[in-house]
């Protein structure tokens, strides 16, 4: 576990460094009065925790603390409990029913926010647990998509399911989820299109990605995965509202968290769109996809060891 928190504070260090060294220049050893805690509001929406989100944290933090002598390090204790209030509630496990088989994972999010990468990350986290995985290439539109997702296909040592590019996306879904049947595969990951530039288009095309699952599969998708991309900021919160009115979104991945300050959109997202977050992105490798953790998550966020 230690090994695990080490890389969780690795992988936000360039959010703590803001928040810490923020906390640290505006408190020394002085009274938390109305002109610090402004001071602190504002950090906390620099650091893309919205002003929404921040307005509470600080309205609840001050409640009992307003007027009093207090140190930088008891600051950061106090609002790591705060956030972690608000975390608590999206710390959930992303776990398979067995007797759905195959278990449909539908993926969603924008180009580039790191879905094909998770994908590939998920999956190996399943054949280690001695599932058989399948991946459909859904985004028939961009060849690169579709060769990504057959890279790591090799890499994991999955099947991917692809077909010409410019095909329809929704047909080659029903087709491969015939193919994953006959394989008896335990899982299968679709990954979609994400071309947010033509809404309406996107969310007709992911509608009908759905209504023809359900044809060969009634209760399918199983699970609706939404990945965001944390150097995105409060788009990202956008994104999630945009994602959640198009599909029924069960829960989250913010990926790319090692490459940002503003890991406090993780907050945002939980106090405005409360959806299971199942992990957070940390790094490139293979292993860098970490199971969620609320209080472990909000104590690195503030830089407490």
């Amino acid at each position: 576990m230690s090994g695990w928190l080490s890389r969780l504070g690795l992988g936000l260090k360039k959010s703590s460094s803001r928040l810490s060294e923020g906390i640290s220049s505006i408190f020394t050893k002085k009274k938390l009065d109305a002109a610090t805690l402004e001071e602190l509001e504002e950090l906390l929406i620099t650091s893309d925790m919205g002003v929404k989100t921040s307005s509470e944290i600080i309205t609840a933090f001050a409640a009992e603390r307003q007027d009093k002598d207090i140190e930088s390090q008891t600051i950061r204790l106090k609002l790591a409990e705060e956030i972690a209030k608000i975390l608590l509630p999206c710390q959930k496990k992303l776990t398979i029913d067995d007797k759905k088989k195959p278990f449909v994972f539908l993926m969603v999010g924008v180009n580039g926010a790191g879905k094909t990468t998770t994908i590939g990350k998920l999956a190996l986290k399943f054949k280690q647990q001695g599932k058989k995985v399948s991946f459909i290439a859904a985004d028939t539109f961009r060849a690169a998509a579709v060769e990504q997702l057959q890279v790591w296909g090799e890499r994991a040592g999955v099947k991917v399911f692809a077909g010409d590019c410019g095909c329809d996306s929704a047909g080659l879904c029903y087709d491969g989820l015939e193919q994953a049947i006959k394989n008896g595969d335990d899982v299968v990951f679709i990954d979609t299109a994400g071309r947010l530039q033509n809404k309406n288009g996107l969310m007709d095309e992911l509608k009908k990605i759905v209504r023809v699952i359900k044809k060969i599969i009634p209760d399918a998708p199983h699970s609706t995965i939404l990945t965001l991309d944390a150097t995105n900021g409060q788009n990202a919160l956008d994104q999630t509202q945009i994602f959640k009115s198009m599909v029924d979104v069960s829960g989250l991945i913010v990926t790319k968290l090692d490459g940002t300050a503003k890991g406090g959109i993780v907050v945002a997202v939980a106090s405005q769109c409360p959806l299971p977050v199942y992990y957070i992105g940390i790094g490139e490798e293979i292993d860098d996809l970490l199971e969620f953790n609320a209080l472990d998550f909000s104590r690195n966020l503030l830089g407490i060891d």
